[in-house]
């Protein structure tokens, strides 16, 4: 195996550049995608040139969902051993969780690890987006839509039910009736109306859609402190398994430690000396 099939991996300016990469059939996931995207994943996680990853599609979609031949090979007799579950059973994630509080005991299954990565994963989605596709970007911490961007849940258009996940993310993010609509009825939306549920942050004219994304990045690249977004990320993440009184004390146990940090000394010094930051991670 490549060191990456069925993706293209680039790291430009501080940015980790993840594509889905099987245009002629929509990024329909693969097996070889699946281990390729983790990979891709722990890399960056572990690239100290690496301060924001993107996450988006070859061609004209984002990914239309599981590739229809590996669907059909599955059998309820070898649910356990069918390719796609054992694809990336290889790939070891070291999230480094000396940042913020530890999440590896509440994110597990085929994507928990993107929440354990201490870096701001942007899923760009540049159109159809569909199945375990959708679930994907679930698990990215923000999802960034281009207004030619369609998204369904299909699984009960196949006969299947909610996976991976989706069931306890999607009503979190969206609310359970959207979510019991969405998973229900596989019904088709579009970017605008994805944005108005909270399905994502912000959708972008198709025309200038990657152009914001990469500026986007960009500043979370140069623009803030990457301990601070990795403490951050962490924060959020483990507070939907906290009370509130939890979540404070973590919260003042995370901002004592950083007053004794390098990025707190430059956060306040370029303020002062109204410049761009210079923000070292440390």
């Amino acid at each position: 195996m490549a060191a990456y099939d069925d993706i293209l991996y680039a790291v430009e300016d501080g940015v980790a550049w993840i594509t889905l990469n099987r245009p002629d059939r929509l990024n329909a996931w693969t097996p070889a995608m699946q281990a390729s995207v983790k990979r891709a994943m722990v890399d960056s996680a572990n690239d100290d040139r690496v301060r924001a990853i993107v996450v988006t599609g070859a061609g004209r979609g984002f990914c239309a969902g599981a590739d229809m031949a590996g669907l059909q090979q599955i059998r309820p007799d070898n649910w356990e051993a069918r390719e796609l579950a054992n694809a990336d059973r290889d790939v070891r994630v070291d999230p480094r969780p000396d940042l913020g509080p530890d999440l590896s005991a509440e994110y597990t299954g085929r994507f928990g690890y993107i929440m354990s990565v201490k870096k701001p994963v942007i899923a760009a989605i540049n159109g159809p987006c569909a199945g375990i596709g959708l679930v994907f970007t679930l698990f990215c911490d923000l999802r960034m839509a281009s207004s030619s961007a369609v998204f369904t849940t299909s699984f009960a258009q196949r006969g299947l039910i909610a996976e991976h996940g989706i069931s306890w993310l999607l009503p979190r993010i969206v609310g359970v009736p959207h979510a019991l609509d969405l998973l229900l009825s596989a019904r088709k939306l579009g970017a605008t109306e994805a944005e108005r549920l909270g399905l994502v942050n912000r959708t972008i004219p198709h025309e200038t859609f990657m152009e914001e994304v990469r500026a986007y990045a960009h500043h979370l690249a140069h623009g803030v402190s990457p301990r601070a977004t990795a403490v951050m990320k962490a924060q959020v993440w483990k507070s939907l398994y906290q009370g509130l009184g939890e979540a404070i004390q973590v919260g003042d146990e995370e901002m004592q430690k950083s007053f004794g940090t390098e990025d707190f000394r430059e956060g306040v010094a370029h303020f002062m000396e109204k410049r761009p930051p210079k923000f070292t991670g440390r």
